[in-house]
């Protein structure tokens, strides 16, 4: 059972989310408003927040922005935004995925258990659950490497901070170096679900990933081969 904080001003949407995930199993506290939502997350640390983008007072944006400052808690951001540049802004602030209203239950359900497995997943990589056999890594490509015990990654000397999705995205293309990875097997890894649709959350976060890799002017390893998908390859030749 996981323990869901929902946090929408519309009371029939929040009495319908807090029903259809208690019937799942799991355990569903609802907030009306933003300051309310931002509260009861850093006081009663839950596994998820499902998170609306227009609240009254605090925004959802700012809501996202400061829990993201404060905590790696999953946040699934709840948006009748439906224009590109809205979805951005929302993943910008820290969301880890996004849905448009209106929206089906079946899949936001599929989207909170997968943002779910991959929370714990993280925790038994990352945190004391590890077994006595399962050392931390060392990923390295070019002058690329990542700590999977640390969750870390550097570029050269320099050292690059990751949220929860970069490091399973980076961590995804050093695991599998030179090989072509497609939207689907991509999306089906990291956010653990096959519902790719209209969005657009895989390439805003390679846009991340990317920025962060080559801050510093270092030549770009993740490359678009369109149509396919994506590849961590050597930078061309000059």
């Amino acid at each position: 059972m996981a323990r869901i904080l929902v946090v929408d001003d519309d009371p029939r949407l929040g009495a319908m989310l807090r029903r259809s995930l208690g019937l799942a199993g799991h355990q569903v506290q609802v907030a009306g408003d933003g300051e309310a939502g931002l509260k009861t997350a850093l006081t009663e640390d839950p596994d998820l927040v499902i998170l609306d983008w227009m609240l009254p007072g605090m925004s959802g944006l700012e809501v996202c922005r400061r829990l993201r400052a404060a905590t790696d808690v999953p946040i699934l951001m709840l948006t009748a935004r439906d224009a590109v540049e809205n979805r951005v802004a929302g993943l910008k602030t820290g969301a880890d995925d996004y849905l448009v209203k209106p929206f089906a239950l079946e899949e936001l359900q599929a989207r909170v258990e997968a943002l779910l497995r991959r929370q714990k997943r993280g925790n038994r990589e990352g945190g004391n659950y590890r077994k006595a056999d399962e050392s931390p890594e060392v990923l390295t490509f070019a002058d690329l490497s990542l700590d999977t015990g640390t969750r870390s990654a550097r570029r050269g000397n320099r050292e690059i901070s990751l949220s929860t999705t970069e490091f399973e995205l980076l961590s995804l293309f050093l695991r599998h170096p030179r090989q072509v990875l497609t939207r689907d097997l991509i999306m089906e890894r990291v956010w653990g679900y096959d519902f790719a649709g209209e969005s657009n959350v895989l390439e805003v976060y390679i846009g991340y990933l990317r920025r962060k890799l080559e801050q510093e002017g270092e030549p770009r390893l993740i490359h678009t081969v369109r149509g396919a998908g994506y590849v961590l390859r050597e930078p061309a030749s000059p």
